[in-house]
Parts: structure tokens; sequence; C-alpha cells
């Protein structure tokens, strides 16, 4: 009878995942991210991790955590390692597969086309030999090269990316921030409608269908004859709150002399200059504002209402081209070729105005000259501070305003090192745009930015906001649409 039941209830076969150096060199964490399936490490992934594990590179940091992590699983289970090393225990219960080593040699089992001193091919040979050894089971092979990959398939094996690193599997379903309401938003919400004003701003307490959709500080807006721009206060429940915005596309609201020429700029500045939002992302194509925006609310918080003791901006510095080799001078100065963007956006920022009606920037302009302008320039140059990443670790800033620039170019993991240096009275900006990703290795779906905008979605003290429209000149609108 239990002879029966067993037969009639047979567990379905788990797969048999052998894992590739740069695996393991790009997430350490891969092996208790298998679930219930089977993990096999040959010897030559071991020796590639030899091989990677000196230096002071993220790479580096990656092979030699993961050596010590298997390390950890083996000790007290080195009889084990020939039937395999349950991963239960050292993952708490993330895994609930085996860890398998290779533990005899494998010869012979290569095309002769393979060259077999290639650590590549000798892996390949390893997943042949696990194939012909366990016929009724899946063995696949997982890497982050692709040719490694396609040789693989040739040979008529299973290759898969790992995928675990990716926030969404398509960025179209990437947070934007922003949402239009239907035409029938207030017919389908009107019952127990509540509405009060206080301190110049309108507040509405709707109850209706799309109320448990609604995240807090996400922006909901409507054309037509009652135009309405709004945030959502409370949300993600039966009932959900909006509160209308400040109209930064009015002179008299201006940034810093800045004004919002769209309906997205408006919302950005209402993130940036609001001081109960602690952590903002910005993502837009080049021209759409990101940093002019952020560099004017940065000024006018840290000069003239004095709620940020300085700026201070970071970016990751990879070549778009060929490596220029090292420059010379202080940290500031070596930072300074890579941050012409600034340069241009303190122009726009300081230059001479019509009327006194902007920012101190402009009325400086405009009652000193040529000299105003230069006091104005220096006086600004002094509230900023141009760091680099590598020297982020362990530091904390206090009452600051800290702008990362390019922050498509960040791994997760550097994201998370350089937003947990924020200390009281700090404000978090990223800027980037997820189409530039300049780092090998990083895509769309990987990048740090894509992944602070997933989880930070919802949390009542950060906003995001995703820019539309290009507002640089027509020949660059244009220049990003069609090449």
């Amino acid at each position: 009878m239990n002879a029966k039941r067993a037969k009639t209830h047979k567990s379905p076969v788990t797969k048999l995942f052998v894992l590739d150096t740069n695996v393991l060199m790009h997430d350490p964490l891969s092996l208790f991210r298998f679930e219930e399936h089977d993990i096999y490490v040959p010897m030559m992934t071991l020796e590639e991790l030899d091989a990677n594990k000196k230096g002071m590179s993220e790479v580096a940091r990656n092979a030699r955590q993961a050596s010590r992590l298997m390390d950890e699983i083996v000790s007290g289970a080195e009889h084990n390692m020939a039937h395999g090393i349950a991963l239960t225990g050292p993952s708490r219960q993330l895994a609930t597969g085996h860890l398998f080593f290779q533990t005899e040699a494998i010869n012979g089992v290569l095309p002769i086309s393979l060259p077999t001193a290639k650590a590549d091919n000798q892996i390949i040979g390893v997943v042949m030999h696990l194939c012909q050894k366990f016929p009724k089971r899946p063995v696949i092979l997982v890497s982050k090269d692709i040719n490694m990959r396609i040789k693989a398939r040739a040979l008529g094996l299973e290759a898969q990316d790992y995928f675990n690193d990716k926030v969404l599997e398509d960025t179209d379903l990437l947070y934007t921030g922003t949402l239009e309401l239907p035409p029938d938003f207030w017919d389908t919400h009107a019952k127990g409608l509540e509405s009060w004003k206080k301190d110049s701003r309108t507040y509405y307490r709707i109850k209706g269908p799309l109320c448990p959709d609604l995240l807090v500080n996400e922006f909901v807006w409507q054309e037509g004859p009652q135009p309405l721009q709004a945030w959502v206060r409370v949300g993600a429940g039966k009932t959900a709150e909006l509160e209308t915005l400040i109209d930064y596309s009015h002179a008299k609201n201006a940034v810093w002399g800045i004004t919002a020429r769209n309906r997205e700029q408006n919302f950005a500045l209402n993130l940036l200059m609001n001081p109960e939002i602690d952590f903002v992302t910005l993502l837009g194509q080049a021209g759409t504002g990101k940093t002019l925006l952020t560099l004017a609310a940065a000024l006018t918080q840290t000069l003239e209402t004095k709620l940020f003791a300085e700026i201070i901006i970071t970016r990751v510095t990879v070549p778009v081209g060929e490596d220029i080799g090292f420059l010379p001078g202080t940290e500031e100065e070596k930072m300074t070729p890579w941050m012409g963007a600034l340069e241009d956006n303190l122009d726009v920022l300081n230059k001479p105005a019509e009327t006194p009606a902007g920012g101190p920037g402009a009325s400086a302009g405009s009652y000193g000259g040529d000299w105003g302008r230069a006091a104005t320039m220096d006086l600004i140059r002094s509230r900023i501070k141009i760091k680099s990443l590598n020297f982020m670790r362990g530091r904390t800033f206090m009452n600051k305003f800290l702008i990362i620039d390019e922050a498509q170019n960040l791994t997760p993991k550097q994201m998370k090192t350089l937003i947990t240096r924020a200390g009281p009275g700090t404000k978090v900006v990223c800027l980037g745009n997820i189409a530039q990703i300049d780092t090998p290795y990083l895509t769309e779906g990987s990048s740090g930015l894509t992944y602070v905008v997933d989880r930070f979605k919802g949390w009542s003290h950060s906003g995001h906001v995703t820019l539309q429209r290009g507002e640089r000149s027509r020949l660059a609108d244009h220049a990003a649409e069609v090449l």
C-alpha cells in the first residue's frame, strides 16, 4: 500500500545547474538563488575564482565572498561532498537543493575541435559528462558569457543566462511615478468624496476602484476643462488622499530663475523642493532637464533657505570613448573633466537676467554685470563639492544635498553603498537614463537605478518621475528620436 502511494506521489525531477565562474563573480549569493534545484561547481570554476581574487575591484571582492561562502558551506560537511551538501541550513531556508563539487577527474568528453586548455571548454566538458551520467535529469549550464552559451547550445547542451539579478524582465514595466486619471475618474470616485483646503493647497479624500493601485507620492494628472495635477499622500488602501501641487511653471514660483516647462518637470520640482522627501530618482533621456532642475533646487535650498550645508555631486567615471589615462591633481581636479554637465548647467543658472525676477543668480547678473556674475559663481562653487565614488565607503553626509549623476552605470551594490552614506538632514537625488548604460555586464533590467526605482516606490519619503519631453533643442529632440 505504502509503496503504491510512493509511486503515485513521485516527486518531480529537480534540475542540476552547473555554474560558470562569472555567475559567482557577478552575484556570490547566486548559490542560494536556485530554490529546490541542485548546483554543481566544476573544479575549473574554483580555479578561476582563485585567479580573480586579488585586487580591490568589485569582481575581486565578489570572488573572495563566493569563496568564503563555499568554505562556510563545506566546513563540517566534507564527508558529504560526493553526495551533495544540503543548502537548507546555510541559506536559511532560501534554497532546499544540494551543492555538488567536482570530486572526480573527467577526461576525453570534449570534441577534438575544442582546445581543452581553455577554462570555458573544460566547464562545457563537465556539463557533457553530467548529461551522460544523468540521462534522465535536466543538466543546465548557467553563464553570463554569451559566447559560452552559444558554444554549449551548438554541442546540444542546455544553457541559460543568470536572470536573478534582473529587477524587471521588461523595463517598459518600470514604475514611472505618474498616472493619467481616466476621464470618468470623478464619476467613479465621487461617492463619499471629501475636500478641504490647507496652506493654499486643496486636499481630496476619495474612495473607488483605483485607490488600491495608487502608491504614496505617485503623481496623478488629468487634462480637460478642469485640469488636475496632484500627488497621492495616502494610498494603497480602500481610500486615498490627493494633494494639489505647487505650480512651478509660474514665474512667481521660479526656482533660482528656472520654471517648469512641462508637466513632468513640475512634478520633479515638487519632489526636489519638498523637505519631507529624502530620496528622489529622475529618469529621462538627454535634454529632459534632470540636472538643471536638480541643481536649481539644490542651490535654492543651500544658498537661500539654508536647508542644506553644501551640495555634493558624484558620478561613475565610465568613459564613452577610449580612456584618457591618469589625470593630475587632487580628487576634485581629477573629477572635474567628468563634470562637464555641471559646468554647462551652472552657466545657464548664472546667466544675466533681463529683469530681477529670477533667483539670486539672475539678479546678481543683472545688477552687478560681469563682476556680479563672477562673485556669484565663486559663491556657488564654494558650496559645490565634487567627490569620487572610490572614497565613499565609511563616510556619513550630514545636511548635504547629494546628487548622483549618471546613476544608470551603478550596480545595485554600489547604489546601496552610496545611499547608505546619508545622515540626518541629507537629501539624495539619483539622475540617469537607463537607455545609456556604459558599464559592461549591466543591462537596463539589472542597473542600480532600475533597482532603487523599483524598491523605493510607495515609501512616504521618496519619489520618482520619468521625464518624457526633451527641452534642450529641436535638434537634440529629433536626434534622440531618429538616431
